[in-house]
């Protein structure tokens, strides 16, 4: 679908951006000038939910959850997030970062030592204060931050990522969609399956943000004794928003990726210090038994409706939970799909499941369990008094506990504005691809207008008192939105499968050159001795590798097919050979830079597109189908045997699509 362009600037699709911005304006137009309207509508919304629909919520997390799971440790697990050449854009520790400052980072802060507490003084199957209530206390705090949580977040990013970067799909919501209704994603479904992706995000962002801001005037009055009220959280608001845009003006690798970095190594310095000054044995021995705990009961936990023993423990936590993370889902998974690109499905399920919970777990170890045994052992029945009146100063009360606790403070004080700097910034950038087509390379002024737009509903909903019911009407939304879930689900194990049977089809030897037209021994022997420039590989690819894909695509016309031969970047060479309704054939060739295996620098950049005359590197001229590079080379081929690899390699195309039959 085309995009809008005025004067070489704005890049939007009209339709969302100015329907998604009215509905905005709307929504917020009603929960600010009829707050107890709007509170009494959503939470009558929110209670329908909770009492009918609660079975519904337990089952697509748990659907999510086994669905990652199952696909990261099947042979599936191989499939990449993008071409079979790609490679992932990011180190493991910055994708790491990134993921949990937008994702549950801020989440963590906040409930880190409030909810293990709340569940110890009022478990749902236990007495209160007893040992048993400490354990619950735990297992259900990990229960409701673990594995369920990230595989949430986790299947939306894997179907987005999926799509768009193995299928060259817009990288906007409606892509989900391709499996059921195909090219229609670009029409006014598509739209309305994005405009409701952003508000959603708005909501939920704005939301948090305006929440998040008691807490932070919390810790300052805490520290500082800067009043509590309005006008302070309408300045934080400000203030973390203009960071936001700054952020988000200067990209993601410089901006977003720098903040998440610092935020995590914050966070560890807070965690392992609160880790060195408590009981350090203790907060070990429970961290072990906890990982045990959390896993024995994971099944029983997670499909435990308490159908028998009727509570309104499950509507208020746990139901709560799934539904406010499934109506964050849109944004937190595109944001993780967008971060993705170049990651297998396995190494894919195992960075967005086992090592944030892995880590999570030891969070709430160390603050929950601190917390917990200051209460029960310690007798410090003040900080659980404080808690439940207060959970916005619960981690600073904590810190109090420890030596230093005005530098402890001011270090979560930094944390938590830094968390919400980033979810914003994130949450702009990805409202910004949302209303531009999956685009990225928007104008500066796209991408302020919707950090802006972030701070402004977040002012207005908190002097008007509506937050509350807009946080309720983003909960709801997850109800629509999980339908959409489960068809893009469906859709996907249905593309992988096909994904992974073209890739059977096309497991026949490197470089295959059949019998019948073999390259001379000399010839390849000439290739790997020499080593080929950059200029020698693009005049391989122009004299002898255009020709070639320009003979196949006439002799393919002359038998009724449709075809198509062109010139790309860095002097590739594409032959697109139509199927009709069927899959399209695709081969091209690419200069590709490698390391000599002389090489003195194993850490020269390997540019495909320039040669700087590094005598470390050389080129080659490698084949790419429609799924990525093959992984061999074809520089100094004859035309005639360039000829019978693309026949070999459209056999095998023919092969594929005679499996989908």
């Amino acid at each position: 679908m085309p995009v809008h362009e005025k004067h070489g600037k704005a890049r939007f699709d009209p339709p969302v951006f100015y329907t998604a911005t009215g509905l905005l304006l709307l929504l917020v137009a009603f929960a600010v000038f009829f707050p107890e309207k709007a509170t009494a509508l959503f939470e009558g919304m929110q209670t329908t939910i909770v009492d009918y629909f609660g079975w519904y919520y337990i089952l697509i997390v748990a659907i999510l959850l086994i669905t990652v799971v199952v696909l990261g440790l099947s042979r599936l697990g191989d499939i990449k997030l993008g071409p079979e050449h790609s490679k992932p854009d990011y180190s493991f520790a910055s994708w790491l970062a990134m993921l949990f400052s937008a994702g549950i980072g801020i989440g963590l802060l906040f409930f880190g030592v409030a909810e293990p507490v709340m569940h110890y003084l009022t478990p749902p199957d236990a007495d209160s204060g007893t040992v048993e209530a400490a354990r619950q206390a735990m297992v259900l705090s990990i229960f409701h931050w673990g594995f369920h949580v990230w595989a949430i977040f986790a299947g939306v990013a894997l179907i987005l990522g999926y799509f768009s970067y193995r299928h060259n799909l817009p990288l906007t919501l409606r892509s989900a969609l391709y499996p059921l209704i195909g090219e229609r994603i670009h029409g006014p479904i598509g739209n309305a399956v994005d405009i409701f992706a952003i508000v959603s995000t708005v909501c939920g962002v704005a939301t948090t943000l305006g929440f998040g801001v008691l807490q932070m005037n919390a810790g300052l009055n805490h520290l500082f004794g800067i009043p509590v009220g309005s006008g302070t959280q309408v300045i934080l608001i400000i203030v973390t928003t203009a960071a936001a845009t700054l952020s988000v003006m200067v990209g993601l690798d410089s901006g977003i990726k720098r903040l998440s970095q610092i935020n995590m190594g914050l966070a560890a310095i807070l965690m392992l210090t609160i880790l060195v000054l408590g009981s350090t044995v203790y907060l070990l021995q429970a961290f072990v038994q906890n990982i045990g705990s959390y896993l024995t009961t994971l099944v029983n936990r997670t499909f435990n409706l308490y159908a028998y023993a009727p509570t309104d423990w499950i509507g208020g936590w746990t139901i709560l939970y799934w539904g406010w993370c499934l109506s964050w889902s849109p944004f937190v998974g595109l944001f993780i799909a967008r971060i993705s690109r170049g990651r297998t499905i396995r190494e894919f399920a195992i960075g967005t499941l086992l090592m944030p919970t892995m880590l999570t777990i030891l969070w709430l170890t160390v603050f929950g369990n601190s917390a917990i045994k200051m209460i029960r052992d310690d007798g410090l029945q003040s900080l659980a008094d404080i808690i439940q009146k207060d959970q916005t100063v619960a981690l600073f009360q904590f810190l109090e506990q420890f030596p230093f606790p005005g530098v402890l403070s001011m270090l979560a004080i930094i944390l938590v504005i830094i968390f919400f700097i980033t979810s914003a910034d994130s949450g702009a950038l990805v409202m910004n691809m949302l209303s531009s087509h999956g685009r990225d390379d928007t104008p500066m002024w796209q991408r302020v207008f919707w950090s802006a737009i972030i701070g402004v509903v977040a002012i207005a909903l908190l002097l008007a008192g509506g937050l509350t019911s807009l946080q309720t009407a983003a909960i709801a939304s997850a109800l629509p939105f999980s339908v959409i879930l489960l068809v893009a689900i469906y859709g996907l194990i249905v593309a992988l499968r096909t994904d992974s049977a073209k890739r059977d089809a096309q497991s026949a030897p490197v470089a295959p050159i059949t019998a019948r037209n073999p390259v001379a021994w000399e010839r390849r022997l000439k290739n790997l001795v020499q080593l080929p420039s950059l200029q020698e590989v693009h005049q391989y690819i122009e004299e002898v590798g255009l020709p070639a894909l320009e003979n196949f695509a006439s002799e393919m016309q002359k038998n009724g097919f449709n075809t198509e031969v062109s010139s790309g970047e860095n002097h590739s060479a594409h032959l697109k050979v139509f199927q009709g309704d069927e899959v399209d054939f695709l081969y091209s060739l690419h200069p590709k830079a490698l390391l000599k295996p002389s090489a003195t620098n194993a850490d020269a950049e390997l540019d495909d597109s320039y040669d700087d005359g590094s005598e470390d590197k050389y080129f080659r001229a490698e084949v790419h189908l429609s799924e990525g590079g093959q992984d061999y080379d074809v520089m100094g081929w004859t035309r005639d045997q360039l000829l019978t690899d693309i026949l070999s390699q459209y056999e095998r195309h023919l092969q594929f699509l005679h499996t989908l039959r």
